[in-house]
């Protein structure tokens, strides 16, 4: 039978994302007319701009702020932020790459076995909430790490968190609890 020990978990990033201004005002018609693979949504006031390689894609505001998601590591999310800030350099604007920040990383974790939520909603009842007419899985909260997990009774966790070390260690410290919990295979 597995013990707490020896179970290596899985942690796969889906999306990071990342937020960052470039100091200066930003002409949306001009990047729609110029930019390559470009949404201009004028109702919104917002461009949307995918990059192909590292795959995100960006919402630019005419007062220079930019947000980048679909990126799957934080690596990854900071070379495709700094590579839509050299396209804008590209298309004419004076664009300085300042106030970067990773805001939300989502990851999904799978348990080697099933877990009952009920049962792990009662023991961990300050943390723990599970209405299951309205969601299928238990919100946990983790307050001081800034993160929430939604577990589902199929083994399945998704996490969001403020970074992708906090991620890690939220997965960590709620396995034991999820490990009390779990289905016995008969």
């Amino acid at each position: 039978m597995d013990t707490e020990s020896d179970v290596a978990l899985d942690i796969l990033i889906t999306n990071v994302v990342c937020v960052f201004r470039t100091r200066c005002h930003l002409n949306l018609r001009k990047i729609a007319l110029e930019g390559v693979n470009v949404i201009y949504k004028r109702e919104v006031g917002k461009v949307l701009m995918k990059l192909r390689k590292p795959k995100i894609t960006a919402t630019i505001w005419s007062s220079g702020k930019i947000i980048c998601t679909g990126a799957t590591s934080e690596e990854e999310a900071r070379i495709g932020a700094r590579r839509l800030a050299r396209c804008l350099q590209n298309l004419g604007f004076k664009v300085k790459f300042t106030e970067y920040k990773v805001v939300n990383v989502l990851a999904v974790c799978t348990m080697p076995f099933e877990i009952r939520l009920p049962e792990f909603t009662k023991k961990n009842r300050p943390h723990a909430s599970y209405e299951p007419e309205l969601h299928p899985a238990v919100c946990y909260r983790i307050k001081t790490m800034r993160t929430t997990l939604q577990l589902f009774s199929t083994g399945s966790i998704t996490v969001t968190g403020p970074d992708v070390k906090s991620v890690a260690s939220a997965v960590e410290q709620v396995y034991p609890f999820v490990f009390e919990s779990r289905k016995e295979i008969l």
